[in-house]
């Protein structure tokens, strides 16, 4: 679809997304007690499908700083099924390195490890949980009483240069593709620029957007009836995807930039062609992506902050370019004091930014996407145990049953669908 299509159709999208939902029309006469909306909280997951869209992938027995204080992931398949969350996207991601034969090497044997890792979960009885492959195999694990895994694919680093290795991801079960993560690569640019310590400078936008080989990888991705995924991708990437992809996208962890202006946030222009294109934004209880960036006296600490670690001031996140600071314990010192600053967050931050994107799409646009085990959860939604606590804010704010079915997976698998049915005849089975 290309950009004048999808402005055409975003004018219409805009006014109808302005009526899609009146949260206050919807349920004002029930009981509106904690009890009360727990228990509706509690039907609702028994009888819908919910689903995040993104979260990290732990390997067993590594150390990591973003597990759960039980030493577990945030997504175990107990806290998925003690949250009622039938279905993750397992996200296969690896973070920015060289660019060389040895970096791609590196990159793709990480990303193998968590495809193995992934299928492991799902291969112990004990899980209750299926590697899921298609919007069929999703809606039978929640009948089942199963944990749906879905893969996804995160960095084209992976890649390497060779756009044919999706086939192997999309064969070991990945149907969400992402091409960026941390620091361009051959493909795309990143919303998150690495910092070049020799000039100074973050590296900035080197291909304008998507490369030759990200625009082949868009097309591949769409013939092989996997879902593209545009979070972390640059704004000029973003947009340059709705003009190449032929059918609809996700983002499967972003926030709105007017309400925290961070360049990992959606624009306005960006939020408003995804929902042109029948596109997905899941939003994300990731801190650094919902303060109120409209606070002066916060943003100076910020600023303070960073100049005393000696890092550049004008940021593009309140505390993730911490790869700026070499010696660890002064990097952690720093991180630490950007999330004193920051606070715990809330549910209630991330559901006014959902607020927004239905204002202006509406609420057939809109998922939640945790992105936990990488630095996503609030006070109130720290892991999968906690979603009800999600929904108890959805109904809170006035949105039916109706509305919460399609936010906590009706849309994805809509998404999903449109994929599966636009696949090549050349895509894999």
């Amino acid at each position: 679809m290309n950009r004048t299509a999808l402005w055409t159709l975003a004018l219409a999208v805009v006014m109808v997304g302005a009526c899609a939902v009146s949260p206050s029309e919807n349920g004002s006469d029930a009981d509106q007690s904690p009890e009360a909306l727990l228990e509706r909280a509690r039907a609702i997951h028994e009888r819908v499908l919910v689903l995040d869209a993104h979260a990290d992938t732990e390997l067993p027995d590594a150390p990591s700083p973003y597990v759960g204080d039980d030493g577990l992931s945030q997504v175990d398949p107990a806290k998925l099924h003690a949250g009622g969350v039938d279905a993750v996207v397992m996200s296969v991601a690896v973070g920015s390195g060289p660019r060389t034969a040895e970096g791609y090497a590196a990159a793709r044997a990480r990303a193998d490890q968590e495809v193995a890792a992934v299928h492991a979960l799902a291969a112990d009885p004990a899980n209750n949980a299926v590697v899921a492959r298609s919007a069929d195999e999703i809606v039978a694990a929640h009948e089942e009483g199963k944990a749906a895994l879905v893969l996804g694919f995160q960095n084209a680093m992976i890649l390497g240069t060779d756009v044919s290795a999706l086939d192997d991801f999309y064969d070991a079960g990945a149907r969400v593709f992402a091409l960026t993560h941390l620091g361009n690569n051959d493909f795309a640019d990143s919303s998150r620029p690495v910092f070049d310590a020799a000039t100074g400078t973050h590296e900035g936008a080197e291909h304008g957007g998507l490369s030759d080989l990200g625009v082949a990888a868009i097309e591949r991705i769409n013939a092989l009836g996997g879902i593209v995924d545009v979070s972390q991708l640059s704004r000029d990437g973003v947009l340059q995807v709705l003009e190449t992809s032929t059918v609809a996208v996700i983002a499967s962890h972003s926030n709105a930039r007017r309400l925290t202006d961070v360049s990992r946030n959606l624009s306005d222009e960006e939020i408003d062609g995804i929902g042109a294109g029948g596109g997905v934004i899941h939003l994300c209880p990731f801190r650094g992506y919902l303060y109120d960036s409209s606070d002066a006296a916060l943003d100076e600490a910020i600023r303070e902050a960073r100049r005393a670690a000696g890092v550049l001031e004008d940021y593009l996140y309140p505390f993730e370019l911490y790869w700026e600071i070499d010696d660890p314990a002064a990097r952690s010192a720093f991180t630490q004091s950007i999330s004193d600053l920051l606070g715990p967050g809330s549910v209630d931050a991330m559901l006014d930014h959902l607020d927004y994107i239905v204002d202006r799409i509406g609420v057939d646009h809109v998922g939640i996407g945790s992105d936990f085990n990488h630095g996503g959860g609030v006070e109130g939604f720290a892991d999968a145990s906690e979603a009800l606590g999600v929904t108890v804010g959805l109904l809170e704010r006035g949105y039916s049953e109706e509305d919460i079915a399609k936010i906590w997976g009706g849309n994805f698998l809509r998404v999903l669908r449109a994929a599966e049915n636009a696949k090549s005849p050349v895509g894999s089975n």
